[in-house]
């Protein structure tokens, strides 16, 4: 995960003003050196670091922090607004009425991720309402095509594209025609990635401008290419001109200096980040639920969204009733770890919970990790129905067989029945654990 690695220098300075009680003035300057030391690393612009350590530091060494009950904390007080303010207000994107036609025109490099990104932005918006249609312009990549196709078939948004098409400028204004005569009221214009430096292919985004309407054009950044994503904005924004970012791959192992960067130097603001591979894993972006991962302090706010989005709620309340009760089976169980599979899996729940650092994502996921859950499955997918449903038939000759079917050793046969047993009576013991208080939103616990 993005800012893994500056999360946990960050919470190590913090627990450092922490345990000094009063603050003296070195102390602050001598944290804020920590901080700064730690941002670079994270590839951070070195002009943003500069700027943000001296706003921090200037008001941190104010005398209502230095004299204050708790100065620690309002010295992360301040990190946080000041890591908030560099990221810029969170802002929606630029459309029109749902009775006239939005484009938005996709740009960037080569492998940012802009066709898949598109396909994203267009499934988020179909399930908003809107009608989306894909326009596949690229017309040097041969696969770019057929990747938007199908794509577009997993979000079931229709996607026009000519194969053999050699102008991209003739296929987009084809495209307004066509989403016109569909009843669409959004169209995404998917261009050929190229180098900044491309004078042609840059003057083809600027011919596409011209003869189409577009309103907004956005440009998809690879997060793990660190500063070079801030001169590549600035590149793009004066030889194009665009109007937002999304950043992809922050889910990958990358120091997520652009994140903190690309919206203080443009000035363009960050619309969207890709937090994974799947159609589904695009995030909003939220200043202020970005600076929470950031410090370890979770982003609980979007793990209830995506909760609320992609789990069945009906099937939620009944598992909670049943856990409830402890009436769950394997079939339950099976069903817990096909909702968690929606949300992303173990890693996507983890980052978003306060206080987990990359030392405790870690050791989470050396206990539960998505390739134990494929196992899990695995193992109740080779019992029958009838012990599925009665696991209490599970007798070691059937264990056997189980772990024959499953491909694992008997002993991972035993400890999962043994974990479902154990899930099973505390469940029933912390009927609390299961949101049934009044006032408190639903929903069930995994019971791993």
């Amino acid at each position: 995960m993005a800012f893994d690695s500056l999360t946990d220098k960050l919470q190590n300075v913090f627990k450092a003003l922490r345990s000094k009680g009063l603050l003296t003035e070195a102390d602050v300057r001598e944290a804020m050196k920590e901080v700064k030391m730690a941002l670079l690393e994270a590839d951070v612009n070195f002009k943003v670091v500069k700027q943000f350590v001296n706003s921090v530091t200037e008001r941190a060494v104010g005398a209502d922090v230095m004299n204050g009950l708790n100065p620690a904390q309002m010295v992360i007080k301040i990190v946080n607004e000041e890591m908030i303010a560099l990221m810029g207000e969170e802002q929606e994107l630029t459309l029109k009425s749902p009775a006239d036609l939005t484009i938005l025109m996709m740009v960037g490099l080569q492998g940012a991720g802009k066709t898949t990104t598109a396909a994203k932005l267009a499934g988020k918006f179909r399930s908003a309402g809107r009608r989306p249609l894909l326009a596949a312009c690229d017309v040097y990549r041969p696969a770019a095509m057929e990747q938007l196709r199908v794509n577009g078939e997993k979000v079931n948004v229709p996607v026009y594209l000519r194969e053999g098409a050699k102008d991209a400028v003739a296929l987009a204004k084809e495209a307004v025609e066509e989403a016109k005569r569909q009843g669409c009221n959004l169209l995404i214009i998917d261009t050929a990635g190229r180098l900044q430096i491309d004078e042609t292919l840059m003057q083809e985004l600027c011919d596409i401008k011209t003869n189409v309407d577009v309103t907004e054009t956005l440009l998809v950044v690879d997060a793990m290419t660190g500063q070079e994503a801030v001169n590549v904005s600035k590149t793009f924004d004066e030889k194009v001109g665009i109007d937002g970012v999304i950043l992809t791959k922050l889910d990958g192992d990358t120091r997520g200096g652009a994140a903190l960067s690309v919206r203080h130097v443009t000035g363009k603001p960050i619309y969207y980040a890709g937090m994974g591979e799947k159609l589904s894993d695009l995030e909003k972006f939220i200043p202020e639920r970005m600076a929470s991962r950031i410090l370890g302090m979770g982003d609980i706010l979007t793990l209830i969204e995506k909760a609320e989005s992609e789990l069945d709620e009906k099937k939620a309340r009944e598992m909670e009733q049943k856990l409830r009760k402890a009436e769950f089976d394997f079939n339950d169980y099976l069903e817990s770890m096909s909702q968690m599979k929606k949300m992303g899996g173990i890693a996507s729940i983890l980052s978003m919970l306060p206080g987990i650092g990359k030392s405790q994502m870690s050791q989470l996921n050396d206990a539960v990790d998505d390739q134990k859950l494929s196992r899990i499955e695995a193992m109740i997918m080779s019992m029958t129905p009838k012990e599925r449903a009665n696991p209490s038939l599970l007798n070691p000759s059937r264990k056997n067989r189980i772990a024959k079917g499953a491909g694992v050793d008997i002993g991972e046969v035993n400890r999962l029945v043994k974990q479902f047993e154990q899930a099973k009576k505390m469940m029933k013991q912390m009927p609390g654990m299961m949101g049934g208080k009044k006032g408190r939103r639903g929903g069930f616990q995994f019971p791993f």
